[in-house]
């Protein structure tokens, strides 16, 4: 009775500590250092951008902030939000180098891309367009034309595969950013800025005038997004997979979608509302 009693306790006193030592790879540094570091894009709403306090904010920002909620259950401590700014070039490394945990922007899931680094299931899907200053005609007739891109993009890819197909010949601008390409088209430096029509949409709303831009409705591509996380870390991309499952089931994701989009259109579109029942797993 003795043995089993000392049994007994020997078990209840460490059953915290081995649980803890349970973590491993993103989880186990979260825990050490009580905090999460949060990539993100500083200039493409509605997904990820620095909003008028100087904050980042947007549709993926919040997704990443309910990640978090259920990554300070799993560790059992607070866990402050640490946000690195990234560029379309630094982020999969940003993940690879530990300046990151988890990628939250607009990042289209592909399978080159799967080879270094892990995605989470699909908060989003979209597809490449092309926005003009009201009133400058082009659509269907791009050749000659300077059209503005970003670097290290699926957008750019896509566009230069539509200009093949279509025997288009026209210059692609590059840019660093969506906010200098966008730039650029405001002071009729390009002609056309070719980005996901949803970041387009955004980028048009946050202007000074929105009215001064059009984007056309037809898409040239097909963008699924999802955040992004280290590559074999399976322990930390189940709980943001539960997370995201869970905000489909309940449907805690129209609040989010109808936040950051309900001004560009009241009714949200039928690949959204596909994306709701696939993504919906159940625990």
């Amino acid at each position: 009775m003795r043995v089993l009693l000392t049994i007994f306790l020997m078990v209840a006193f460490f059953a915290n500590p081995l649980s803890a030592q349970e973590l491993s790879g993103t989880l186990k540094r979260i825990q050490e250092s009580g905090k999460i570091k949060i990539g993100y894009r500083q200039s493409l709403p509605p997904f990820s951008f620095i909003d008028k306090d100087n904050q980042p904010a947007g549709y993926s920002i919040d997704l990443g902030k309910s990640i978090v909620a259920a990554v300070k259950e799993k560790v059992g401590k607070d866990v402050k939000i640490e946000y690195v700014a990234v560029t379309p070039e630094s982020r999969f490394e940003a993940l690879s180098k530990n300046q990151i945990d988890i990628l939250c922007g607009a990042t289209t899931k592909t399978i080159s891309r799967d080879e270094i680094v892990d995605f989470t299931q699909l908060t989003f899907v979209t597809g490449g367009s092309f926005m003009t200053l009201r009133g400058k005609n082009i659509r269907n007739n791009f050749s000659g034309k300077k059209i503005g891109v970003i670097k290290s993009t699926t957008t750019i890819a896509k566009l230069r595969k539509l200009f093949i197909e279509t025997q288009t010949v026209a210059e692609l601008v590059t840019f660093n950013s969506s906010e200098e390409g966008f730039a650029a088209l405001e002071q009729e430096k390009i002609d056309a800025f070719a980005a996901d029509q949803v970041v387009l949409i955004g980028l048009a709303m946050a202007a000074d005038k929105p009215a001064n831009f059009s984007i056309l409705p037809e898409l040239f591509s097909y963008e699924p997004f999802a955040l992004a996380v280290r590559k074999n870390d399976s322990d930390f991309r189940a709980i943001a997979d539960s997370v995201i499952s869970r905000l489909y089931r309940s449907k805690d994701i129209l609040t989010i979608y109808d936040k950051w989009f309900g001004e560009f259109s009241s009714r949200r579109t039928g690949a959204f509302e596909a994306l709701i029942m696939i993504n919906a797993i159940p625990e």
